[in-house]
């Protein structure tokens, strides 16, 4: 049970709310018997409930990484407050009387084992069989988005002929409208672009600052089009072409990577070890759905990962909330999806450890010391119209320096500059907490910054997210 500390239960928790109900559970007292298992695999207990019977909760580890929750209250949510509850009163000390294993949850493990039994006898030698594609589908899908396609291309031809002066109230309406119906072609990501185009100007007051974002995100809307197109018309032809495994594109169009389809790219590598260096929630109006957002340090290859987590507004309180994790996670396996800078990451089975002074000395060590090509790297990905244009890079500076009364400069090993600013992408500021910080951590450190192009003043921008030392990670977005 060494792995089981609060901050690793707190990860697994659904939302916020399911943390609270599960300490104040604790709080109450509300476990009358709390047990552990001898070898440790396994602590259950009673918890008061409602009725007249307590309910019981077990959490099981028998398969290192990959806790099996069993409860008998009728909750849907995995793991219940009662799981939470118990965890908690584990982390927190209470006394859990060794006691064996009950006789449900023996059998329960047994038939887990005999289903497991069966999958490995029927050819324990063979790959992953590949799935068939319904050809028939495929070509009726494709079809559908090549007609959407076409709809948003005159939609986005009626709003830039009218001016984007001129849109009015109404005219946003009509828009909006449009690009709902969208919806009915399996495009989402052109159907959001297009939302997030209309929400530019119904969130800004003062038209004109919005232009250079809104012009940025026309060009990018082209280009995913004529894409789009091309890459949607050879499928048209060839069903048998493969899915584009290299570039964001079909993630744009509205694909949601499948963990075997991954699998089936050679895009999973067994056995990383990640550190969690900033953590944001914040809200995607365009998409409709609340988005967890963790940049990552890999502490094998160096490079920062991107993990994403999209909640739906209609069902966000069914999909677990994720939060900030402080412990380096070690995966089984590592699933990256098609990307460039910062790829996006995803597992199922983990394990959590404390990190200590060697991990904060591989990410230092992983650091880039040149600004001026820094900078063309970051110019060099954010010039394609379809990749992330803010990314996020772990940078060795000599100085953090204040230039007047509220702006900053990095400077590396040779001097050259870099400007330190809240940029707009991220609607948080943490320029400010820099004069708050231990003078320490201002000079011969490493630090995390995310990178934007400000139109305004014709320059890139970069806002910082955490530093990192020898001996800890010093977030300033978490």
């Amino acid at each position: 049970m060494n792995h089981l500390t609060e901050a690793y239960v707190d990860s697994l928790a659904q939302n916020s709310s399911a943390i609270k109900n599960g300490k104040d559970l604790v709080k109450k007292n509300s476990f009358p018997l709390l047990c552990q298992s001898d070898d440790g695999t396994i602590i259950f207990g009673e918890c008061k409930g409602s009725g007249k019977e307590p309910y019981r909760c077990s959490i099981d580890w028998q398969q290192e990484g990959n806790p099996v929750f069993r409860c008998t209250c009728p909750s849907r949510q995995f793991p219940c407050k009662h799981n939470l509850g118990l965890m908690y009163a584990f982390t927190s000390g209470k006394t859990f009387i060794h006691s064996p294993i009950p006789p449900d949850i023996l059998d329960k493990r047994e038939k887990a084992e005999k289903r497991e039994e069966k999958k490995k006898a029927a050819d324990p030698e063979a790959p992953t069989a590949k799935r068939k594609t319904n050809k028939s589908a495929l070509l009726k899908k494709i079809a559908a988005q090549l007609e959407g396609i076409s709809i948003a291309e005159k939609l986005i031809l009626q709003l830039v002929s009218s001016g984007l002066g001129s849109l009015d109230k109404k005219a946003l309406q009509t828009a909006d409208e449009q690009a709902k119906q969208l919806g009915n072609y399996y495009i989402p990501g052109i159907q959001s672009a297009l939302k997030d185009l209309t929400l530019q100007f119904r969130v800004e007051e003062n038209r004109e600052s919005v232009y250079a974002v809104v012009i940025e995100q026309l060009t990018t809307l082209q280009s995913l089009i004529k894409k789009s197109r091309e890459y949607l018309n050879g499928r048209l032809e060839n069903p048998d072409l493969p899915m584009d495994a290299e570039s964001t594109l079909e993630e744009w169009i509205g694909h949601a990577w499948q963990m075997a389809e991954l699998r089936e790219l050679g895009r999973v590598r067994a056995k990383a070890e990640l550190l969690q260096l900033a953590f944001r929630s914040y809200t995607d109006q365009a998409r409709g759905e609340f988005i967890d957002e963790g940049y990552w340090s890999d502490l094998q290859s160096g490079q920062i990962h991107l993990t994403r987590t999209y909640r739906p507004f209609r069902a966000a309180k069914h999909i677990r909330e994720e939060d900030s994790i402080f412990q380096v996670v070690q995966t089984k396996e590592l699933a990256q999806y098609p990307g460039e800078l910062n790829r996006r990451v995803r597992w199922e089975d983990a394990t959590f450890r404390t990190a200590d002074s060697q991990d904060f000395n591989k990410i230092c060590a992983s650091a880039q010391s040149s600004f001026p090509e820094v900078i063309k790297q970051v110019k060099n990905v954010i010039k394609n119209p379809l990749s992330d244009k803010h990314p996020v890079m772990l940078l060795r500076f000599a100085e953090i320096r204040k230039t007047d009364a509220d702006s900053y400069v990095l400077l590396d090993e040779q001097g050259k500059q870099l400007p330190l600013a809240d940029i707009q992408y991220l609607h948080e500021t943490t320029t400010n907490l820099l004069p708050m910080l231990n003078k320490a951590l201002l000079t011969n450190q490493v630090i995390l910054v995310m990178f934007e192009q400000n139109w305004k003043f014709n320059r890139l921008e970069a806002q910082p997210l955490s530093i990192v030392t020898a001996n800890e990670v010093v977030r300033l977005l978490y």
